[in-house]
């Protein structure tokens, strides 16, 4: 047998991709989209794949696509759904289109063609009709009107948009000028597509809506969807939920309040009752979503809110109408839990590493989950039997590739609080040898990083690279209690960076590390926490080697005022405690550009042009700021990514810039650990916040 080696970059692109499955309607068949990489041709596909919960081969579905997704059986079983743009019989779409395949073989047909495209979409309980989601423009009737006015829009010679939204661009899009996201009834016999909000101020959520924007009641008479009823759309909205009676065109709002955030709705099986997800964001704008209850005519009952963990879509109920089974985050991981209505109890029911998808029909449980040492994996649960894979997708990759082992351990960090850190060790680890330390800082603030695996951020890779690789879950991360991730409101910094150095000191401590050789890096909030280290933990020029060697910052926040260009503004003052023109004392007591003056570690910044969560200005002017500094500093930029770096050639890249960087880079004469009151001090004219009780807003992933 051929001797494994270290997982590679090339390597983790070679993987295939599971995306949420989709059950047939008697549990023997789970469909799935798999999409594959290519570093040569730099692009990837995606087809749809048939396993069996029962046993047996999984066996491709479609293959003339290259981009099919989204895969749903009928109510009958008869046809599987999908999302995906082809060429058929000539003609090819120009925007997503709706297509269905048997089971059993043949090839895909378009259902209709909706101009506007389809973004999403649920069957109706006949099987004869769906219900999706595109993008319209609200004051056109009949398909007719909407596709010359997108043949109009094509046509157009100038490229500027205009607008008046508050709310006009999310993640990496401009949202569609003049367009608002519709649900739609297609007829499958006929392909005929009617806009069932047409006439109507309802619309769906701006920020991508997908099929946990509505449901279908049980009869296939009403729709229920969730929609922002304010008159001015902001990404802060607070949307309520309201339904649709298909037969009498007539709406109802069934949940609203002001000081709620209703979303997610799924009828019950007898259709009596909504289950919905809601956040109570008066009381706290980091509030979490909890599972409640909707009787129509009655107040909305919330479920979970004794329950310390943030309920996550999708929601599903269990046949019977007793239970709803959804995700939740626990202790850096995540599960799936069967909560009880009656008894508003909680029940694990599949454990992490980290569940990502998951469906039931017919008594038949299957998850999608994926855990630090594996990419996402198929397991059929069925009753009184263990739980069965049913793909080896990348079992042959895998086969070939050696992971380090990995741990998690404690350490008390800020407030006297334990704090996790997530160890990841080099394949073939030594403990008589000596090693660099990785930090490695998650964004969000409000999400964790631990049991799962990660495609732009992959810590066994980052080991393999001969790295001890640390990941601290620091004050502020989600699945460890609302009040931890309240803690850090309107002191961003403070906290995390005690927790941080708590775990370098502890790391410092074990005699494999070695201590010119340690390294601070992240992404997003992450790439906030290396900029504020970078004017929080000395280096002083000239004097004393600093603590950390270098710095990796991707997409990093710089400067909060500049800050106001991205497409979360709405929740900065949230965060920060004010708006920059009310409290710019405050603003800048957060500011990593405010320290400018004590930064003197080598960085390296990497940013993408289209990243609208945090602009890409912020990287270039923290780049600026270290040259003109006279700082050794060095730039990575990529003009046709995002937030993220999605294209198989650019992540190379940007995975040989950041090992080459570190490589680059030691401490002749490390400092000793910093003065830890000094970390912990309020800035001046500030008082260092309490800790809160609440929950979750994810900003910055």
């Amino acid at each position: 047998m051929a001797r494994k080696k270290p997982i590679t970059v090339e390597s983790l692109w070679q993987l295939d991709r599971l995306g949420s499955p989709s059950l047939s309607p008697d549990g023997a068949q789970a469909v799935c989209s798999v999409a594959s990489f290519s570093m040569r041709e730099n692009k990837s596909s995606s087809a749809l794949w048939l396993m069996s919960t029962l046993g047996g081969e999984p066996r491709r579905l479609t293959q003339c696509g290259e981009k099919d997704g989204q895969p749903a059986f009928s109510p009958r079983g008869d046809l599987i759904g999908f999302v995906a743009r082809r060429d058929q019989a000539g003609e090819k779409d120009e925007t997503p289109q709706f297509y269905v395949i048997p089971p059993d073989g043949g090839e895909a047909r378009r259902v209709g063609m909706v101009a506007t495209g389809v973004e999403a979409f649920r069957w109706c309980p006949d099987g004869r009709h769906i219900v999706l989601v595109s993008w319209v423009w609200p004051k056109l009737q009949g398909a007719k009107a909407q596709a010359a006015a997108l043949k109009d829009d094509k046509a157009r010679k100038d490229t500027g948009y205009a607008t008046s939204d508050s709310f006009y661009r999310y993640w990496d899009h401009l949202i569609p000028a003049g367009r608002v996201a519709h649900l739609h009834l297609m007829n499958l016999a006929t392909g005929k597509v009617r806009d069932l909000f047409e006439g109507s101020e309802f619309e769906l959520q701006r920020a991508d809506p997908d099929a946990n924007c509505f449901d279908i009641s049980p009869d296939g008479k009403r729709v229920a969807f969730a929609y922002d009823p304010a008159p001015e759309k902001r990404s802060d909205g607070r949307f309520a939920i309201a339904e649709l009676d298909l037969k009498r065109k007539r709406f109802e709002t069934l949940a609203q309040d002001v000081g709620w955030d209703f979303n997610s709705p799924q009828y019950r099986p007898d259709g009596r009752q909504i289950a919905c997800i809601a956040s109570h964001q008066a009381l706290r704008h980091t509030m979490p979503g909890q599972l409640a209850l909707i009787t129509p005519g009655e107040p909305v009952e919330v479920l979970s809110a004794e329950w310390d963990h943030e309920v996550q879509a999708p929601l599903r109920w269990e046949a019977d109408g007793s239970a709803v089974l959804l995700a939740a985050e626990q202790q850096g991981q995540r599960h799936l839990w069967r909560f009880d209505v009656a008894d508003r109890r909680a029940e694990l029911v599949v454990r992490g590493g980290w569940v990502q998808g998951f469906d039931k029909a017919a008594g038949t449980l299957v998850t999608l989950a994926d855990a630090a040492n594996h990419p996402a994996q198929l397991h059929a649960h069925l009753p009184g039997a263990e739980a069965r894979r049913i793909e080896r997708f990348n079992d042959d990759t895998l086969a070939r590739i050696s992971l380090g082992r990995h741990e998690a351990i404690s350490v008390v960090g800020a407030l006297g609080d334990a704090v996790q850190v997530w160890l990841f060790y080099p394949p073939g680890f030594d403990a008589g040898k000596k090693y660099p330390l990785l930090q490695v800082i998650h964004g969000g603030p409000h999400t964790a990083v631990g049991d799962n695996w990660h495609y732009r951020w992959n810590n066994p890779l980052f080991a393999a690279e001969g790295n001890v690789v640390a990941v601290v879950n620091y004050h502020g991360s989600s699945s460890f209690g609302h009040a931890f991730l309240d803690s850090i409101t309107h002191r961003w910094g403070e906290l995390e960076l005690q927790d941080i150095e708590a775990a370098t000191t502890e790391m410092l401590k074990r005699p494999y590390i070695d201590p010119t050789r340690v390294y601070a890096t992240g992404g997003s909030y992450g790439g906030f926490m290396v900029a504020w280290m970078n004017g929080h933990v000395p280096n002083p020029p000239g004097g004393p080697a600093g603590r950390y060697a270098a710095y990796v910052c991707h997409a990093g926040c710089f400067d909060w005022t500049a800050m106001f260009a991205d497409d979360a503004w709405a929740w900065h003052a949230k965060e920060l405690g004010g708006w920059y023109w009310d409290d710019m004392a405050r603003v800048n007591a957060q500011s990593p550009h405010a320290f400018a003056a004590q930064m003197n570690t080598p960085t390296l910044v990497i940013h993408g042009a289209m990243d609208y969560r945090v602009p890409d200005a912020q990287g270039l002017a923290y780049y600026n700021t270290l040259k003109a500094r006279g700082v050794a500093a060095r730039l990575l930029w990529f003009p046709d990514e995002n937030h993220w770096i999605l294209k198989p050639r650019n992540s190379q890249l940007w995975y040989a810039e950041f090992f080459g960087w570190l490589k680059a880079h030691r401490s002749a004469a490390p400092a000793s650990a910093p003065d830890t009151a000094t970390l912990a001090a309020p800035e001046p004219g500030r008082k260092a916040g309490k800790a809160r009780k609440a929950g979750k807003a994810k900003l910055l992933r």
